[in-house]
């Protein structure tokens, strides 16, 4: 298994983000070729208290290379190219192969 981690940053606007994120890029990234499942994780915190992430969003795929594949795919540079719409905080994208230890 593999999961793709996206870390946003705090918007300009929040409710223009959650607005844009959930009716728009949501239904935009769930057509990803090999998706297994889309979690999304909001308020979140450090054990210091605020984070710099406004949400993190998590993507299971079942690979590294389904990973790879999905975002070469139309479907994934669509995905891509939508983040520029609406991460006005900024996005990191973080992928690898997850085991449970």
């Amino acid at each position: 298994m593999a999961m793709l981690i996206a870390l946003y940053g705090t918007p300009d606007d929040p409710v223009a983000f959650d607005q844009y994120y959930f009716q728009t890029h949501v239904p935009i990234a769930k057509r990803l070729p090999g998706l297994r499942s889309y979690q999304v994780t909001r308020g979140v915190l450090s054990p210091d208290g605020p984070s710099k992430w406004y949400l993190v969003a998590t993507l299971t795929f079942d690979s590294t290379q389904a990973v790879q594949s999905a975002f070469a795919s139309p479907e994934g540079q669509a995905t891509a190219a939508d983040l520029a719409n609406f991460a006005t905080g900024g996005v990191e994208l973080l992928f690898g192969d997850t085991a449970t230890v």
